[in-house]
């Protein structure tokens, strides 16, 4: 039995390769919507659906190299006629289906790989050649982007699965033909002497599908977009204007960071640098918690389980500023109170202060514990979620008066 192809059979490298990707493929799928479909409400549960979507992306990754390998290996090889070249919409039809399962066996797992690149912590590839893509970085929108093409693409593939299943069962059941014994056992088929000759056309119509399922995949991906960068509200009140700065939010989710930000937020300070060390000024910070993104977990972490941003919508930080214990020194304390949640914790937040003239660049973080603020009572040790959470704060601010 030949490894090579024939004018009127498949060798055993190309159905082995179909195979292979056929069940890499009709693995990946289910798991992806099994897990997709899975509840989270408890630690046990989070963990599990983890555990599917990292096996979905692993095997994933893996089609798409046995794929990129088929498509290298069918450019080198002779491709076998069709048996009935005379008809001639069926053979174009079954071409465009073909090159619509090549381009979806690369651009659905490509589009995910971007997506988990993209993004940060949950749900880990299996292997040990890292996590990210190079020149992706780290971006909600870009991430939100790969999510949406991951999304239209795999529709994408499923229906041209779907039709290449029944052009099987035509063939075989119907015309009772040799094209599908030609991938399962090899047979040799001569076709008749009438030749189709190359078309473009089904190229051409599988791309255009791809191109209006992506631009689809666009549209959906911009009202995510619109709203991914942090813009801190001008202040309303006090003496120092923030007009740039980001509010970031670090929390620990199956044993890796997931780093994201809050989109909206607003700082009132009163602040004087000549005023005694205990007495520098005040401030109130009013934060936004349903513009939180988190990475992959932006949702869950909004969710009832979470933040709870539907009943708790705003979270709100005033304290008393002290420092420095030296002379030209730019270390600083803001000690107060953190509301969050409905609940009232002190919180101490220390920071460092650089002023040039009406100029001044704020950096601060402080770690909090959800367990004190009732986030994530499901969630009762920290193999899921851990139990701190750093908040980084980096501003700069203008002085008004």
């Amino acid at each position: 039995m030949s490894t090579h192809n024939t004018a009127n059979s498949f060798g055993t490298v190309t159905r082995s390769l179909h195979w292979l990707t056929a069940l890499l493929i009709l693995t990946a799928i289910p798991l992806g919507i099994i897990a997709n479909d899975m509840a989270y409400d408890t630690s046990a549960a989070l963990a599990q659906k983890a555990q599917l979507f990292s096996y979905h992306k692993t095997i994933g990754i893996a089609a798409f190299g046995v794929a990129a390998l088929r498509i290298l290996w069918a450019i080198t090889q002779t491709h076998p006629a069709p048996l009935h070249p005379e008809r001639r919409a069926e053979t174009i039809l079954a071409a465009i289906i073909h090159w619509l399962l090549y381009i979806s066996m690369l651009a659905v797992p490509l589009s995910g790989w971007v997506h988990h690149a993209a993004t940060a912590g949950f749900a880990p590839i299996l292997w040990p050649l890292g996590q990210d893509l190079p020149l992706i970085p780290k971006s909600e929108s870009l991430a939100t982007l790969g999510a949406n093409l991951h999304w239209v693409f795999t529709k994408l593939l499923i229906a041209s699965i779907l039709l290449h299943i029944a052009g099987a069962l035509k063939h075989h059941i119907i015309d009772k033909d040799a094209t599908l014994r030609r991938m399962i056992t090899g047979t040799h088929a001569p076709t008749k002497p009438v030749q189709a000759k190359p078309h473009a056309l089904p190229l051409i119509a599988a791309l255009m599908v791809y191109a209006i399922g992506a631009s689809f995949a666009v549209t959906l991906a911009q009202p995510e977009t619109a709203t991914a960068q942090s813009t801190p509200a001008s202040t309303t009140t006090g003496n120092w204007q923030v007009h740039s700065g980001t509010l970031a939010l670090t929390v620990q989710q199956l044993g890796s960071n997931v780093t994201g930000q809050f989109a909206n937020w607003q700082v009132d300070i009163t602040f004087d640098d000549t005023a005694p060390e205990n007495a520098k000024g005040r401030v109130i910070a009013t934060i936004n918690t349903t513009s939180l993104t988190l990475g992959s977990v932006s949702d869950q972490a909004k969710g009832p389980d979470f933040l709870n941003t539907t009943a708790y919508a705003t979270a709100t930080f005033a304290a008393n500023i002290s420092g420095p214990k030296t002379d030209g020194g730019s270390d600083y304390t803001a000690t107060g109170r953190l509301t969050l949640m409905g609940i009232e914790m002190p919180l101490t937040l220390p920071f460092t202060l650089a002023i040039n003239g009406d100029i001044a660049a704020m950096q601060g973080q402080t770690t909090i514990d959800r367990r004190d603020f009732g986030i994530g009572p499901n969630y009762p040790d920290e193999a899921s979620v851990g139990f701190a959470a750093t908040i980084t704060v980096d501003l700069i601010a203008t002085r008004t008066n």
